[in-house]
């Protein structure tokens, strides 16, 4: 595999944190099983920031930023059960990525990680 596009992006928790108190926001980002994942946890707020970063690293990666039909709620930050973290393509954003990489296989690696004051993370796309 050879990689296509690397990200990263880093937030401040606390212009994530004002920005959750608008609801549009919240459910114009993230997705119902990332809030329900958000709300389960001691620091939300944290946990929101790196999903956010984690979307932007994203779509740095892919090369496109969030736009041409790539949707923030699309782009789904999850983990299993170890605890690692993983990204979930849907919706029109899944087909827009099927078109963008011609029916190549591909593997998205993600790093997530966070302090009092920021969040960040990685994100690496192999075709």
């Amino acid at each position: 595999m050879n990689i296509f596009g690397i990200g990263t992006d880093i937030v401040s928790v606390a212009r994530i944190k004002k920005s959750l108190k608008n609801k549009s926001f919240i459910t114009r980002v993230f997705n119902e099983k990332e809030i329900l994942k958000c709300k389960r946890v001691n620091n939300s707020t944290n946990c929101y920031a790196k999903r956010f970063a984690a979307k932007e690293a994203f779509s740095k990666a892919l090369g496109t930023g969030i736009s041409n039909g790539i949707s923030f709620n699309e782009i789904v930050i999850l983990n299993k059960k170890t605890g690692k973290p993983f990204i979930n393509i849907i919706g029109k954003t899944k087909k827009i990525l099927k078109k963008k990489f011609k029916g190549r296989k591909s593997k998205v690696s993600l790093s997530l990680s966070d302090e009092s004051k920021y969040a960040v993370a990685f994100v690496t796309i192999s075709l």
